[in-house]
């Protein structure tokens, strides 16, 4: 049986959701603060396929990024999401920007170009939103640590993950 994972690239404006039945782009609006932290975790949650996973992959914050006047609300978005889980009861892990690029193209340093070129020659999966894009492959992610993986990947570009402090999961 193949596990239910579903990847999640937080984002302020265009958060990315992978799951088994695709990928969808959840749009905030003019929405602001904890307004849009809660339409956001109520899209996520909505259908109840979040509160059935096995597995929550999402991308972790960039520290690397100089810290603009949204890194404090992008924080408190990232925090809001990982408390809803939790009080859920769903396991979920973050995986690093870097660390994602590298298992997608093998390069820590990839642009978002290049992760969508990934997927297109990985997956024959041409995804136009960037955080679809991500999404998609943070789901791959833990489905290849689940012992499912979606794609084929060089053995240099699965050994990113062993990074990852992955929880325990039950299936």
């Amino acid at each position: 049986m193949t596990p239910v994972v579903v990847g999640l690239d937080l984002s302020l404006t265009a958060t990315g959701v992978a799951d088994a039945t695709g990928t969808r782009t959840i749009r905030s609006g003019d929405l602001r603060g904890c307004d849009r932290f809660s339409w956001i975790a109520n899209d996520i949650l909505g259908d109840g396929t979040v509160q059935a996973a096995d597995l929550i992959v999402i991308e972790g914050p960039a520290y690397s990024r100089a810290l603009g006047a949204g890194h404090h609300e992008a924080a408190g978005l990232w925090w809001h999401i990982a408390y809803r889980l939790t009080a859920l009861g769903v396991p979920y892990v973050a995986i690093p920007p870097t660390t994602l690029k590298k298992y997608a193209t093998g390069r820590g340093n990839a642009t978002k170009p290049d992760m969508r070129v990934a997927l297109i020659k990985r997956a024959e999966l041409d995804l136009r939103d960037d955080n679809q894009v991500d999404a998609w492959w943070l789901r791959a992610a833990g489905l290849d640590r689940l012992g499912s993986p979606l794609v084929e990947l060089p053995k240099a570009q699965r050994d990113a993950l062993a990074k990852v402090d992955w929880p325990q999961v039950v299936i």
